[in-house]
């Protein structure tokens, strides 16, 4: 993760914008008095914006957990992926 102040972004703001497309680490912009902006890159964005769709049916969710408990037991569960 970056941190700049604006003065300093302005200053630098292709390396800072090339850091966060081609390294895909997150910036965050401080503006003062507790403010700030964040940036990440248009990738990171969609992949986050999916992953809370993907999350906001309760179907999946329960799909999901089941399959992280599975996963600490030790179980497979690539089988009830493939079998309905």
């Amino acid at each position: 993760m970056l941190t700049a102040t604006i003065s300093d972004f302005r200053k630098n703001i292709k390396k800072y914008l090339d850091s966060v497309t081609e390294d895909f680490e997150t910036l965050i912009i401080n503006r003062g008095k507790g403010t700030g902006v964040v940036v990440i890159s248009l990738e990171e964005y969609n992949s986050l914006t999916a992953t809370q769709h993907e999350l906001s049916s309760k179907k999946n969710e329960a799909r999901l957990d089941s399959a992280i408990e599975k996963l600490k037991k030790g179980e497979s569960f690539q089988k009830d992926l493939i079998e309905p």
